[in-house]
């Protein structure tokens, strides 16, 4: 009899831990400080007035015209930490125009520089913008890392949040809710792994001779200016002072908030698997012997010699796929 009255408490923590967990899962960006306004965490790089701030100074615009793109940058250095804005890109024929928002020390070590990309691609009007992502350490530009991605949402339409998680062992890149790479330190990768205080930049700017179909398609001035939002600026940091700071002691890095849930893994695999749509990892025309870190299985099938990807369905489905109220892919379909 005691062994059935005990039956349902059990049930009930099962199910009360079940809910735990699931809930952790679903909240898969761990939680930021309150966004900064411009004046409290930033400065212009360039582009006098093609930056304009509204809002406070919450809300930052970026312009690109035939005089000038424009960028700003953080005030200070970071050794580690969570970095995020929501960001809606320019619409209509965008070809040429590239959008950064990343990380870099190239100011302050020119020939061994480290860099963590966000890079969003314009397009012909009627095609998607892409996102592509990089790493770099110790000044390993010959060795690029790019991988690029399509998107299961609109993002000429609306804000969506974009972030880099990095700590001493890993580089998380998210959208949203949803992780998409993830870059673990490794001893084959040595000083390549980022490890230097970088700020935070935001640029737009002229890639026409890249950016689209290899140059082929470039920047129409007819349509510009060509306008980026940013809004939701979070600096969440080790400190390591100005640019030139020293590295911040160890126990400001994120540690265990760089470490993904069971639930978070899926989503990102299963992100990867319908939006990836280039990797370095299967470029077999750059990297005849993949790069020491690449681990490459059966998935590599998905994959031309090229590096693209094989579908052309691995792409944005922003039209055919719903979204989640939290603003994360709704990557079950």
């Amino acid at each position: 009899m005691a062994r059935c009255s005990l039956l349902p408490i059990l049930v009930a923590v099962l199910l009360a831990r079940a809910a735990a967990t699931a809930a952790m899962d679903n909240k898969l960006l761990p939680a930021a400080t309150a966004a900064l306004s411009f004046e409290e965490g930033y400065t212009q790089l360039f582009g006098d007035s093609n930056l304009v701030l509204h809002g406070d100074g919450k809300r930052v615009h970026i312009s690109l015209d035939e005089r000038t793109g424009a960028g700003f940058a953080s005030q200070g250095a970071y050794l580690h930490g969570l970095f995020s804005a929501s960001i809606k890109l320019p619409s209509a024929y965008a070809a040429g125009v590239v959008v950064a928002f990343y990380m870099s020390n190239g100011d302050v070590y020119e020939r061994t520089h480290d860099e963590l990309d966000f890079e969003f691609l314009g397009n012909v009007r009627g095609r998607e913008w892409r996102v592509q992502t990089n790493v770099y350490g110790n000044g390993s530009t010959a060795a690029g890392r790019e991988e690029r991605y399509g998107l299961w949402f609109n993002p000429t339409e609306d804000f969506h949040r974009y972030a880099i998680l990095w700590s001493h062992d890993r580089i998380i890149f998210y959208v949203d809710e949803t992780p998409i790479r993830e870059v673990v330190r490794t001893t084959s990768m040595g000083a390549q792994f980022p490890s230097k205080p970088m700020s935070l930049y935001a640029t737009i700017w002229d890639g026409s001779s890249w950016a689209t179909s290899g140059g082929r398609y470039k920047v129409n001035y007819k349509y510009a200016p060509y306008v980026a939002e940013f809004t939701d600026l979070v600096l969440h940091g080790c400190g390591a002072g100005p640019t030139t700071g020293s590295p911040a002691p160890a126990p400001c890095d994120p540690g265990s908030a760089a470490m993904m849930s069971p639930g978070q893994r899926s989503a990102m695999e299963r992100f990867r698997a319908r939006y990836m749509t280039y990797g370095y990892c299967y470029d077999r025309v750059r990297y005849p012997a993949p790069l020491p870190e690449c681990i490459v299985g059966a998935e590599a099938e998905a994959f031309l010699p090229s590096g693209d990807a094989r579908s052309s369905d691995r792409r944005s489905r922003h039209g055919k796929h719903r979204q989640r109220g939290n603003g994360g892919a709704d990557l079950a379909l």
